[in-house]
């Protein structure tokens, strides 16, 4: 088996990406690894410049990733090497894992000539997925702007970020927002985990005329353990950041079905534990979405698939949707859903060609 490792830097065409917790962000800084095992292919992605999420950053990531593969049998199958990306012992970090776990499972599937939801189980599932889309910070005309334009192509499940300036501002966003597209729209909000206990309990009851789909990450997840006095508020509450570990899936199940969870690749390492993670929540009862970062096409359709297999109650897979340089291709928006081709694994192509090499890996190393 052999292995290269790209970067690059990608792109929106007229959206500025600006969080409460991530400010403002010029670019996703993106690495992809392609693997190649008797001429067949697989490639996984995974954004560097998130340490606003995981706390790592892009070096750390970086060089947690390249020191695993260099230490690497590269005799080995591509199930034995995915056995060691999540072997209890293993020192992948999760970002690191995702990109690995991606591409082996592109590959895998590629083997077999069958779509990655096939291979995964879910053979004939449908090759698109209705996805929200998130609506950056900007001024009151840029917000209805790309609002607009997002409900004239069909996405009528919008999210607005809120957090960057004060409640009485995100308030009236949200209540512009709600009197311009009225029931047309499904509207939910993430906080980013910007408010105290205290906020969210004043702050609940002023959200709760404007029917909100849920509010995703109220507190910090230092407060987790506050949570359960906002589930009597009315709104139903998404965790997003707090669920970052198999020890945080079972605090959502202990929490007998008052809260909701956003399940991320990047922040559960890959998709084998993310589908481990989501069929507990299934077993449980939990309600759950399927997401992600802003990420590019390759990571976007690892999330598409897993959908296709979970058939979650809501899927956040908007990442790939504008990119104007993305080296992987084979994602289409439209009518409110993503699609991709029904074909061998993640369903996209990768051009290594348009992206940095960084180093190579094959069975002689």
């Amino acid at each position: 088996m052999k292995g290269r490792l790209y970067r690059g830097m990608l792109h929106y065409r007229g959206v500025t990406l600006h969080t409460a917790s991530s400010g403002s962000v010029s670019g996703l800084d993106t690495l992809w690894l392609h693997l190649e095992c008797d001429g067949v292919y697989g490639t996984g992605e995974v954004r560097l410049n998130i340490r606003y999420l995981h706390g790592y950053s892009e070096q750390q990531v970086l060089d947690n990733l390249t020191h695993w593969l260099n230490a690497l049998n590269w005799h080995t199958t591509p199930a034995d090497m995915l056995a060691a990306v999540h072997h209890p012992d293993s020192t992948l970090l999760a970002p690191a894992r995702m990109v690995v776990d991606i591409a082996l499972h592109d590959l895998l599937a590629r083997q077999q000539g069958q779509s990655l939801a096939a291979w995964l189980g879910q053979p004939g599932s449908a090759c698109a997925f209705p996805t929200n889309q998130t609506l950056f910070w900007g001024s009151e005309q840029q917000l209805l702007d790309q609002a607009q334009h997002y409900v004239d192509r069909g996405f009528t499940q919008l999210k607005l970020r809120t957090g960057v300036a004060d409640f009485a501002t995100d308030l009236n966003r949200l209540t512009i927002l709600r009197q311009h597209f009225g029931s047309a729209i499904s509207l939910a909000i993430d906080v980013n985990g910007q408010w105290s206990p205290e906020q969210a309990q004043e702050y609940f009851p002023q959200l709760s005329p404007l029917q909100l789909s849920y509010i995703e990450q109220p507190l910090a997840p230092a407060n987790d353990h506050r949570l359960g006095e906002l589930s009597a508020l009315g709104i139903p509450v998404m965790l997003d950041e707090s669920l970052n570990s198999p020890a945080a899936i079972t605090r959502l199940i202990e929490a007998d079905g008052q809260l909701r969870g956003h399940l991320k690749l990047v922040k559960m390492g890959g998709i084998a534990p993310l589908m481990e993670a989501a069929r507990q929540l299934q077993l449980a009862g939990v309600p759950f979405m399927v997401g992600q970062m802003n990420e590019g096409h390759v990571a976007t359709a690892a999330a598409l698939q897993v959908c296709r297999v979970l058939q979650p109650v809501w899927g956040e897979l908007y990442g790939a949707d504008g990119l104007t340089d993305d080296p992987a291709c084979g994602l289409f928006y439209h009518d409110g859903t993503v699609r991709v081709a029904e074909s061998a694994g993640l369903g996209v192509v990768f051009n290594p060609a348009q992206a940095t090499f960084i180093q190579e890996w094959n069975y002689a190393n």
